[in-house]
């Protein structure tokens, strides 16, 4: 599986940043901003629990784009490459690459634009008003957007069930954190409805709705007696595929 997945329990990886900021540089506001747009005007917000008309929008962006989107670009990256940037760094790299990857620009042009405003770095910036889009924008912000959906039938496990969590495939990007596969666990809440990712992960198994359970874990089980407080307990969400009966 990739490092970036599997950072639990490691060691010398060096300092922690205790960094309280959300944004450090002026520039990292940019990349939220570009990132929250594409979020807004994204195509699979015309099936959203909000009635939102993004098919009517005066934009040129038409795919889809969710915050599985964001972090498979960035976590698709190779492991030393993603340790070597900063966060809004690795958003503004997996950005740039949907747009290539789309055909919305290409490499060429982002290379010549880059270049300009290194030489130039007080140029204006394109200002294109969008009302309309403006519109959208402040409403996805205010009613958000949910993989919510009722669920047809009963989850697999109950609450007390003891369960072991999978080891599948390693994939580009995942929601099961790499110090979980294989261990067991006690599921602590079983969530009402069941609940999609908007996208697919292919072999990591995440698509369709499913239950989403809180599954319990002891400290020690994971990291062992030696690098754990004891009475320690981990919690974690995860999705009915990643969850397997304990024997």
């Amino acid at each position: 599986m990739k490092l970036q997945h599997h950072l639990g329990g490691i060691e010398n990886l060096g300092p922690v940043s205790t960094e309280t900021r959300v944004f450090v540089e002026p520039w990292e506001t940019r990349i939220f901003g570009i990132h929250t747009v594409m979020m807004a005007e994204s195509a699979h917000l015309t099936d959203a629990l909000a009635a939102y008309p993004v098919d009517q929008l005066p934009t040129t962006f038409k795919d889809n784009w969710t915050w599985a989107s964001l972090r498979t670009g960035a976590e698709d990256m190779q492991p030393f490459e993603y340790f070597k940037y900063r966060y809004y760094e690795k958003w503004l790299g997996g950005i740039s690459q949907f747009f290539v990857s789309q055909g919305y620009i290409t490499a060429d042009e982002l290379a010549a634009k880059t270049e300009h405003y290194r030489k130039q770095p007080d140029a204006a910036l394109p200002d294109q008003p969008n009302a309309e889009l403006e519109t959208q924008i402040e409403a996805y912000l205010l009613k958000g957007d949910s993989g919510y959906n009722a669920l047809d039938g009963a989850a697999r496990f109950k609450v007390g069930d003891t369960v072991r969590i999978a080891d599948p495939e390693a994939v580009d990007h995942t929601r099961l954190p790499g110090y979980l596969r294989s261990k067991t666990g006690t599921v602590d809440l079983v969530y009402p409805g069941a609940f999609s990712y908007f996208v697919t992960t292919g072999v990591d198994g995440i698509g369709k709705p499913m239950p989403v359970y809180r599954i319990a874990f002891d400290a020690a089980d994971i990291w062992g007696p030696g690098k754990s407080e004891p009475n320690t307990t981990i919690y974690a969400d995860l999705y009915d595929a990643y969850v397997e009966p304990a024997n």
